[in-house]
């Protein structure tokens, strides 16, 4: 069986460095590994809807900055299929199948689909594509036979329902057969990078609350951000100890700080393990540490920002690579809608036993 890759993201806006940590920087490492055959990156244009309908222009607008931000992290389009969720019509055919399948009962019972209702406050008014969102889910991991979802501890109960969903339809429909395929959640293996936190030490980073370092932020820009970073409220004098544990900074530098970061902008500690010990004893202050963070993401975006600044001088070669990407999409999801609507037996014109069988009943 091929090895074959499905994740994405909603067009809701720029993406940040929670993400890059969270799931980009693994999806490069994944390309480049050579260990699976296929990969699709999708754009979910149509799943951000479900939350977006009254404004489309925002989903719309964001598609291409996706598509930046994917490309300028080093996603290759000659590696990994980059494509706009909405272009593969046969997706919303097969989450019409799957919702067969799944009982209201079910979709309430799911903890992600319960906590995102709660968060966006659709207790009363619950768009019921949002409240299907696991089952359009489902068709976008099973469309590209996908064996391998990268995702956050958070979405595990979204995998789960599409196995369930496969397994259902391979009971069903498959006369013995795995029609579909059941996926593995691929769960990021350091802790630290399953969530960053935003700048003003929320345990998650916002667009609406303003606390995100961009991916396409410029440098100023970056260091405005990091310079007003929230850190130990109790460290108000360097002589002070400092708590390390939910301080923002030091969660940053857990996630991009490195033994040779240290050699190259701050030689006086060996490694972060030192500077945390510093830090709790007393003696160092915030912007000493807040000047290194600022070293470190700089060096971190610099070649993200050159990559991004050569594909903005040519937006609609972007905008090919993703009509080409989507255009292949299509045609892999094509073959699964066949195979899917086969055994369900609604295959009706490439069912000549069956023209045959109407034929003699008539005959008769």
């Amino acid at each position: 069986m091929n090895k074959i890759i499905l994740t994405g993201d909603r067009p809701t806006g720029r993406l940040h460095l929670g993400h890059y940590v969270g799931s980009l920087k693994r999806r490069v490492q994944l390309q480049n590994s050579g260990e699976y055959d296929k990969i699709f990156i999708m754009i979910a244009d149509a799943q951000a809807l479900t939350d977006n309908a009254d404004h489309p222009e925002k989903v719309r607008e964001n598609i291409i900055e996706v598509a930046l931000d994917y490309l300028s992290v080093g996603l290759d389009p000659e590696k990994s299929n980059l494509f706009i969720q909405s272009y593969v019509t046969e997706l919303t055919e097969l989450t019409f199948y799957y919702m067969n399948l799944v009982t209201v009962a079910r979709l309430e019972r799911n903890p992600t689909v319960k906590s995102e209702i709660q968060m966006r406050n659709f207790e009363a008014t619950i768009p019921v594509g949002f409240f299907t969102y696991p089952i359009s889910q489902a068709s976008d991991i099973t469309a590209f036979k996908a064996t391998t979802v990268p995702v956050g501890e958070d979405q595990l109960p979204m995998i789960e329902q599409t196995r369930e969903i496969v397994r259902k339809f391979n009971a069903v429909y498959g006369d013995g057969k795995e029609v579909l395929v059941e996926p593995k959640a691929l769960v990021p293996e350091n802790s630290i990078c399953s969530r960053l936190p935003g700048t003003d030490g929320k345990a998650k980073m916002s667009k609406s609350l303003g606390n995100c370092i961009y991916l396409s932020d410029d440098a100023e820009t970056v260091r405005q951000k990091v310079m007003s970073m929230y850190t130990d409220p109790g460290h108000i004098k360097v002589e002070d100890p400092g708590k390390v544990e939910g301080n923002a900074v030091f969660t940053y530098l857990d996630a991009f700080a490195t033994d040779e970061s240290f050699a190259e902008f701050l030689p006086d500690y060996k490694n972060l393990d030192e500077l945390k010990d510093h830090y709790r004893r007393g003696g160092l202050g915030d912007v000493k540490v807040k000047k290194f963070l600022l070293n470190v993401i700089n060096k971190e975006l610099d070649p993200i920002r050159q990559r991004r600044a050569e594909y903005e001088k040519n937006i609609p070669a972007v905008y090919d690579i993703l009509k080409k990407g989507s255009e292949a999409a299509q045609l892999e999801a094509a073959k699964t809608l066949a195979e899917v609507k086969a055994a369900m037996r609604i295959n009706y014109f490439d069912d000549a036993e069956l023209i045959q069988a109407q034929q003699e009943k008539f005959n008769k």
